[in-house]
């Protein structure tokens, strides 16, 4: 185990963000001077009125030479300055996790806690959140934290002394934070992300399998990339039918890896193939420290999914409004889509170099029509134009010297390229998706047979800070418009 940094120790604390003020607090209490540096003043000022006892430095240009440990945001990559800097002078970097392991695993704030590690591409923090409330239900003193929310160097501070943590981990978490070695870990599944930091889809990957490093590897077997990274002792997982000791679901029921059932997949939410390889990767982990699969059930069938994950917001005439706004990328875009038979699909934004075509390919069949808003509307309604012809489209946009209403009406409609419709909205990004939900929901209520109307689904396989402040704020936006469409005369 590393040396933890104790009294006499100086260490740089890299970024004052959201962990900055949990590494400063955890470091002065084992005696250490601390630092820390951040680029922005506000941020600065900002730190050091909650952490009193610290100092505070400008980190452009900051000498961490004279440093006994760096501890760095996950956020900053290998190449950034300080890093560089640091390794150079031959001082340790690390991230804010492999902190809180070390500080653990040495017993400095009680004795060593179980950490159950959760990463993927795609479904992290729904699998976190399940895996918090089975073991809560079990009666086990457990938390949540990691990339979820809660700096995992507080939760293991905790007066209450939680015994088990349920940390989710990002890539970046984990590539600085090389001695963690779980109780248990899963890998969800691996998609391009982030390739711009990593720098190659093979050290992205390198960095995610580092959850699988501990007693227990779990992997999800029906993605290509997951599925090889587990080694001959991983327990893997399917939303078919499993094989001799997998998770799987059989005869309509979550299964274990005795084949011990959990739950009807009905009863699962959220529904569809992502809700299901969530439960079963919570699961797992869960049984690593004794939790039973009917105890997991329980705790299953009274979960519902936090808000922007697969959340339904409204119900109007008939048509359910389904806010998945945490769908940033196309990976999970697809999960989304795929939870349902017949699907409007409110999509775009910043696309960030991911391709769409696979994507749209894929789930043309489940598509009834499309409305497209952001940066990057038109590359979406081109692969669709390629990959489902026949689906209607409406790409909506701002301009505020065309004078509409928010909501839609003839004369802002034009027919553009792609035979995609274009409607022009005045106003800001509130106003915009309220006309997106709006022409969703035309389309969606003239689709409705047979009693059933498809869903119309907010799943943007784009990130939002093009338009919105963040997924959240894109999330609220098409809520409150689908919501709206209720009270509308």
């Amino acid at each position: 185990m590393a040396e933890i940094p104790g009294p006499g120790a100086h260490v740089l604390v890299a970024g004052g963000g959201v962990t900055g003020p949990a590494v400063a607090r955890a470091l002065l209490r084992l005696g250490a001077t601390v630092t820390v540096a951040d680029g922005k003043p506000a941020a600065r000022e900002k730190i050091a009125a909650q952490v009193p006892g610290i100092l505070v430095a400008d980190l452009d240009g900051h000498d961490p030479s004279g440093y006994d440990l760096v501890v760095v945001a996950p956020g900053f990559r290998p190449t950034a300055p300080v890093v560089v800097a640091a390794e150079a002078a031959g001082v340790p970097v690390i991230g804010d996790v492999e902190l809180a392991w070390r500080i653990d695993r040495a017993g400095v704030f009680g004795a060593p806690r179980d950490w159950l590690v959760v990463t993927g591409t795609n479904g992290k923090t729904t699998t976190t959140q399940m895996l918090e409330s089975i073991l809560l239900h079990a009666g086990l003193r457990a938390v949540a934290c990691g990339n979820i929310g809660r700096p995992v160097i507080d939760a293991i501070g905790d007066p209450a002394d939680p015994r088990v943590l349920a940390v989710e981990l990002s890539s970046f978490q984990l590539h600085w934070a090389p001695s963690v070695r779980p109780r248990a870990g899963v890998v969800l599944n691996v998609a391009e992300d982030h390739l711009d930091w990593h720098g190659s889809m093979a050290a992205y990957t390198a960095d995610k399998a580092r959850a699988l490093s501990g007693e227990l590897a779990v992997i999800g077997l029906d993605d290509p990339v997951a599925s090889g990274l587990g080694g001959a002792g991983a327990v893997g997982f399917t939303t078919g039918e499993p094989g001799p000791g997998q998770y799987g679901v059989r005869a309509g029921s979550l299964v274990d890896g005795a084949g011990l059932a959990i739950l009807p997949a009905a009863a699962l939410s959220p529904p569809g193939p992502a809700g299901i390889a969530d439960a079963l990767a919570a699961t797992a982990l869960a049984q690593a420290v004794g939790v039973t699969a009917a105890q997991a059930g329980r705790a299953l069938a009274a979960f519902r999914v936090g808000a922007h994950r697969a959340e339904p917001v409204a119900q109007v005439r008939g048509v359910t409004y389904v806010d998945d706004s945490k769908a940033t990328n196309p990976h999970a875009a697809l999960n989304s889509i795929e939870a349902h038979e017949r699907v409007v699909w409110v999509a775009g934004g910043q696309l960030k170099g991911a391709d769409i075509a696979p994507l749209v390919a894929r789930v043309a069949p489940r598509l009834v029509g499309v409305v497209l808003l952001g940066v990057d509307r038109d590359e979406i309604a081109g692969s669709l134009a390629r990959h489902a012809p026949d689906v209607p489209v409406v790409r909506v946009s701002s301009g505020d010297d065309v004078r509409v209403s928010p909501v839609t009406n003839d004369a802002s409609r034009s027919v553009g390229t792609s035979g995609a419709v274009d409607v022009r909205v005045s106003g800001d990004a509130d106003a915009v998706m309220a006309a997106v939900v709006a022409e969703a929901a035309r389309i969606a209520e003239s689709a409705a047979h047979d009693g059933a109307a498809p869903v119309v689904l907010l799943a943007p396989a784009a990130a939002s800070l093009d338009m919105f402040t963040s997924y959240g704020h894109r999330g609220d936006a098409f809520a409150a418009s689908a919501r709206a469409l209720g009270t509308a005369s």
